[in-house]
């Protein structure tokens, strides 16, 4: 690739563009150029990988604001901010290729350059310590696994009082046949010869490079003779396994836990990931939140209502309570039973009942008679 040619050239896109605007052009160009799409051409493929390694960096905002400093300082040979005016190209070179601006950005390791600045810093956070035209292989140490996110719904009366919920997952486990090598048995491991052994690979871009894990070896530095039959090389195989999830008593819809070692497996012997579960909680057919307090609504007809009764109410816990209903309780009263909502954190809510009248919506010649009876005694307009 012509070393004049930055990655926004190669998506074709302004240094000012927006992360929207990147991320249309990336899914334009990458539509037109996969693979798929353009068999047996190689220009095709070797064009959606640019415009891939491009996307990786500008499509992230903390990768493109750092890429950005590097480039205006001139890191990248042939654009940006440049050698200083006069300055003689590779004066003072800090590493193996040149100063920055010189066309030839190259070093062996990113530790090379601690002393420009925090250049050094900015470049392995954006690459991982990779390097263009490193020869010095760093072996990866044990990698904590990915936390995996998920959410849950939950009943309404599990959420109010707490429950135990079995919940069955999809996780990665180590391959049981080849114990994570990815080798079958008896077969040999060799040095990868996609990587020479390093565990990753260097996709270049003018005077510098992105480094990624080796597809052929998934970071190992190694392939097996022959692959493992059970994952196929991978070294991990999908399965489903149950876990037991305890809901806090007054959980509440965007309640989060966390579960130490449920979620994603480490690589390299390194600890699991978390299980973050986020709990949604279904509505009930009887009972409603209000913070702390739950509201049961009980329906009631047009005479309890005038003159007056006493009913049971269904608790949270499956208890009943008496309720007494006063003479000329209107639609919507509410009764309070203390301590008998939700508890959380040494507090406690009241069970609420409100009182729904229920009008007949048809009477008989003969209650219609009296309603009207009653109506003209107590002087009520109808």
């Amino acid at each position: 690739m012509a070393q004049n040619k930055d990655f926004y050239a190669v998506l074709g896109v302004s240094a000012s563009a927006s992360q929207d605007d990147i991320k249309k052009q990336y899914r334009k160009l990458a539509a037109r150029y996969h693979p798929d799409k353009n068999p047996n051409d190689a220009k095709a493929a070797d064009r959606f990988k640019e415009i891939s390694e491009a996307y990786q960096v500008l499509g992230d905002a903390d990768r493109r604001k750092q890429y950005d400093q590097m480039r205006q300082l001139g890191a990248f040979g042939g654009f940006g901010g440049g050698a200083r005016p006069g300055a003689r190209p590779g004066a003072g070179a800090p590493g193996a290729g040149g100063f920055p601006g010189s066309g030839n950005f190259k070093f062996e390791d990113l530790g090379d350059l601690g002393g420009l600045g925090g250049l050094g810093d900015i470049f392995s956070s954006m690459f991982g310590g990779g390097a263009t035209g490193g020869t010095r292989a760093r072996s990866r140490g044990p990698e904590r696994g990915q936390d995996v996110e998920m959410q849950l719904e939950v009943p309404f009366r599990a959420a109010a009082l707490g429950d135990k919920i079995p919940v069955e997952l999809e996780v990665n486990e180590e391959c049981p046949t080849c114990h994570g090598s990815g080798a079958a048995p008896g077969a040999k491991l060799q040095t990868c010869p996609e990587c020479s052994g390093r565990g990753t690979i260097s996709f270049g871009q003018g005077g510098f490079a992105v480094q990624r894990p080796c597809p052929m070896c998934l970071g190992r530095g190694q392939v097996p003779t022959e692959r493992c039959p059970t994952c196929n090389g991978v070294g991990e195989v999908r399965t489903r396994k149950t876990v037991l999830i305890t809901v806090p008593p007054g959980t509440d819809t965007g309640t989060r836990i966390r579960l130490k070692g449920q979620g994603g497996r480490g690589q390299h012997n390194g600890p699991p990931g978390d299980l973050i579960i986020t709990f949604q909680v279904m509505p009930d057919r009887f009972f409603r939140r209000e913070g702390l307090d739950v509201i049961a609504p009980v329906p009631i007809n047009i005479a309890q209502a005038t003159l007056g009764s006493r009913i049971s109410v269904k608790t949270l816990d499956g208890k009943r309570v008496a309720i007494k209903i006063p003479p000329g309780t209107s639609n919507g009263k509410r009764f309070r039973v203390r301590g008998q909502g939700l508890e959380k954190d040494g507090a406690k809510g009241d069970l609420i009942v409100q009182v729904d009248v229920q009008v007949p919506e048809k009477l008989t010649e003969d209650q219609e008679r009296a309603m009207k009876e009653f109506a003209e005694a107590s002087g009520l307009k109808y």
